[in-house]
């Protein structure tokens, strides 16, 4: 590990803190017109009100995508007032056929790397809704982030003509939060450099990148962003804030990111020294496994070095310590086949909805629920 010179962040040589470098300075561009945003939420549904009022002031369709805590009754009843255009689905089982089987699904299900949250679904979900709507652009929005200028994503929106995704910058200043994984949360706050890509909390597409689909692994919207050799052309404008919360509090989270961290933080590895995904082998994938247990050692260290002690410090390396026994377990062989399924996934999915707009030329949001089957469990509000 790269030990920091006084006033400076350190930096680990076993890491990539910062992926600036595939980020392109944004040109400037005429605003352009969102037609929907898009929220996967799981909280309360009192925290959907923020992006109703949002959607009401840009003018657009809010499309609510509810689990877990969020009842899609509930959140009906908290955008009724606003008079504004929303779409709630229950998102929690739906219909068979409305999205395909992803043969990444079939390789993780059934071992301890498979993810069981919901969010690559609900965000697919409204992949397709926008697509069989007809609906040019998009914005995805996390349930625990604002937008402090909402002109911002007018902004992002006007430059989706150039770009496969337009993010908003997530300020990691207080009262918001960095949006990293567990173990570049404890690098960051141990004192390294660790900085932000494009993220789906706040990210804006246009419809030629609705080709590509949200696979179920953590840093899925860094799948998103990917073609089928390398990184699509990506910026970010503006700014976002997401809602502090303890990243340590539970060590499962860090064992649920890791299989995903690893395969993107791989793949972003060699965009930054100028390879592809088809490089991305199994004699890669043992180099880079073994360079991230190091970097996790390296973090630890760190960690045992920062000054004082308590309760955060020891959360911290409890983390650490999950983080590396489930990298420890993730063989290049395994890295290798989700790379390849992926890939034939990305096929899969634009057949899905190509078929589905072959049969349906609907073009009408409230019209896509009755042709996906979802009547019986989502409403439809007009303005």
């Amino acid at each position: 590990m790269t030990t920091a010179e006084p006033g400076r962040l350190a930096a680990s040589v076993h890491h990539h803190g910062r992926h600036d470098a595939l980020i392109d300075t944004p040109p400037h561009a005429a605003p352009g017109k969102v037609d929907a945003i898009i929220v996967p939420t799981a909280r309360s549904a009192k925290e959907m009100a923020y992006a109703v009022n949002l959607a009401k002031r840009l003018g657009c369709v809010l499309v609510a995508l509810c689990s877990r805590w969020s009842i899609f009754t509930e959140v009906v009843k908290v955008a009724r007032p606003f008079g504004t255009e929303v779409i709630v689905i229950d998102a929690r089982r739906l219909p068979p056929g409305v999205l395909p089987r992803f043969s990444t699904d079939r390789l993780l299900a059934g071992t301890r790397f498979y993810r069981t949250t919901d969010t690559s679904q609900k965000r697919n979900l409204g992949l397709l809704i926008a697509r069989l709507s007809g609906w040019e652009r998009v914005a995805f929005l996390d349930d625990d982030i604002t937008i402090p200028e909402p002109s911002d994503l007018k902004v992002a929106a006007g430059l989706t003509d150039r770009y496969a995704g337009v993010g908003l910058q997530i300020d990691p200043r207080s009262p918001s939060f960095p949006d990293n994984s567990v173990v570049c949360h404890a690098y960051r706050d141990a004192g390294g450099d660790q900085g932000m890509f494009v993220g789906g909390g706040a990210l804006v597409v246009g419809s030629a990148s609705m080709t590509s689909f949200f696979p179920n692994i953590y840093n899925e919207d860094w799948f998103f962003l990917l073609g089928e050799d390398n990184l699509r052309p990506v910026t970010m404008v503006g700014r976002a804030l997401q809602r502090p919360y303890d990243p340590y509090e539970d060590g499962s989270r860090a064992q649920v990111e890791e299989l995903g961290d690893c395969l993107a933080e791989g793949l972003f590895w060699l965009f930054d020294n100028g390879g592809s995904i088809q490089d991305a082998d199994a004699v890669f994938w043992q180099s880079f496994l073994a360079r991230r247990i190091s970097f996790i050692a390296d973090v630890v260290a760190m960690v045992n070095r920062m000054p004082g002690g308590g309760g955060k410090r020891l959360r911290m390396l409890a983390a650490l310590k999950a983080a590396r026994d489930r990298s420890e377990r993730i063989k290049p062989d395994l890295c290798t086949q989700f790379v390849a399924r992926w890939r034939n996934d990305r096929v899969t999915w634009r057949n899905h909805v190509d078929e589905l707009q072959e049969r349906h030329r609907v073009k009408n949001a409230e019209k896509v629920l009755t042709t996906l089957g979802l009547t019986g469990q989502s409403r439809y509000l007009s303005s």
